[in-house]
């Protein structure tokens, strides 16, 4: 996967603050004034690579001077989270890595609203280090933070630093014990807990993380398909990640992790973000073109060996329904089967889909881009706008309308009905 050079940060902040970035702010508050909008979100590019395991051509850098311009633009245009990734060592394409907290809080630093959303990893990471970290960053950026849990699929990140490599049951079941853990020490005096693979006695943080009313910690978010995935999102986190899926799909998921809340008494405080891949062009016929290119110019070894790393490590689920265990060759060329999620078409068709997805019950739509030298600020100019207005007209909150409109698109198809969108 190849990347664009780009230029030093040296003036930026001031230059943007100076020269409309507050105006800029002012357009976003106006945008996102909705307290009922589908929000959006982006993954910081700090893994080398892009976003695709292609070699296509693609205007997206890696590094920190390059993701602070990126979400200076965000922040500017509408986004309000940014999900920065995870990764130890290099793999599948990707041959250097910043780590998430540090780059999470340096983007903070250049931003004034922007919520970063760090990755975690438990076994590299114990609970009481995270929370230190990311109570003091909350405080930094005046309750800016987020964190997502991830329960781990790259087998050697873990063999090669001398973490032990749990079945995946074991790997969500340490998750949920982490995310209590990050929970209880953030809002307990003195936490104690007791589990199998974390204890504490008596433990004191301060400070804190600040609390606000219906928000007292750092949002927490968590992904993954399967039940024990599920398990988790019902019982401990803020928000379930969900990769892209089908139409039947994101019903299923959705249906069944609020099922599952409910019974725990947390149906009002589980909420739900989606991952997508989004190639807006002037026609539907040109979107597809840029997603044939780079699945055509997929890069075949590493896409294989990410993929039988991923289903390795969900092949102990009990049903089989795992993050990517459905998913083909194609999708892989995406990490989170972001294809699936259908935003390839025009401003249009990607703002229908986008408001299908809402009525399904999506919060937050985590978004990708090939170019995002400029594609940011695209969907961000001319997406966003145009899924405000439609919300302002009604549309997002009838499923039953917005399928008919668009939801054959997500439909299950059959062999040989494949489509690109």
């Amino acid at each position: 996967m190849s990347t664009m050079a780009t230029s030093s940060t040296n003036g930026i902040h001031g230059r943007i603050v100076n020269g409309g970035l507050d105006n800029g702010l002012d357009h976003a508050n106006q945008l996102n004034s909705d307290p009922n909008r589908i929000k959006f979100a982006y993954w910081v590019p700090n893994v080398s690579g892009g976003l695709v395991i292609s070699k296509i051509p693609q205007q997206t850098d890696w590094t920190l001077d390059a993701n602070i311009r990126y979400a200076q633009i965000a922040e500017k245009v509408g986004f309000e989270y940014a999900l920065s990734q995870i990764r130890f060592m290099a793999g599948y394409g990707a041959d250097h890595q910043h780590e998430s907290v540090s780059i999470s809080q340096a983007l903070l630093h250049f931003t004034s609203k922007l919520n970063v959303i760090a990755a975690l990893l438990p076994g590299p990471w114990n609970p009481a280090v995270a929370a230190k970290q990311i109570a003091s960053i909350d405080q930094y950026t005046n309750g800016r933070i987020s964190v997502n849990i991830v329960s781990g699929w790259f087998k050697a990140e873990f063999t090669s630093i001398g973490q032990w490599w749990l079945d995946h049951a074991e790997r969500y079941r340490r998750s949920n014990e982490f995310i209590r853990c990050l929970k209880g020490i953030w809002t307990q005096e003195k936490f104690n807990f007791s589990g199998d693979f974390y204890q504490f006695h008596d433990y004191p943080l301060q400070p804190k993380p600040i609390s606000r009313p219906g928000r007292p910690h750092p949002e927490i978010f968590q992904g993954g398909n399967s039940i024990d995935a599920r398990e988790n999102a019902a019982t401990v986190s803020d928000y379930y990640f969900m990769n892209g899926n089908t139409l039947e799909g994101f019903q299923t998921q959705i249906k069944d992790v609020k099922n599952r809340a409910e019974r725990e008494g947390r149906l009002a405080d589980v909420k739900f973000a989606v991952n997508g891949f989004v190639i807006c062009r002037e026609t539907e016929g040109e979107a597809v073109q840029v997603l044939q290119e780079i699945q055509g110019k997929a890069n075949k070894e590493a896409v294989e060996a990410f993929g039988d790393a991923v289903k390795n490590a969900g092949a102990s689920t009990s049903n089989k329904t795992g993050m990517w265990a459905n998913s083909k060759f194609e999708d892989l060329v995406q990490y989170n089967d972001g294809f699936r999620t259908k935003l390839i078409g025009t401003k249009e068709q990607i703002a229908d889909r986008i408001l299908l997805l809402k009525s399904l019950g999506v919060n937050i739509l985590l978004t990708a881009f090939l170019h995002y030298e400029v594609e940011v600020e695209q969907f961000g100019s001319e997406v966003l706008p145009l899924v405000r207005k439609l919300e302002a007209e009604g549309r997002g909150k009838d499923a039953e309308l917005e399928i008919r409109l668009t939801g054959d698109v997500y439909r299950e198809k059959k062999t040989g009905e494949e489509s690109a969108t």
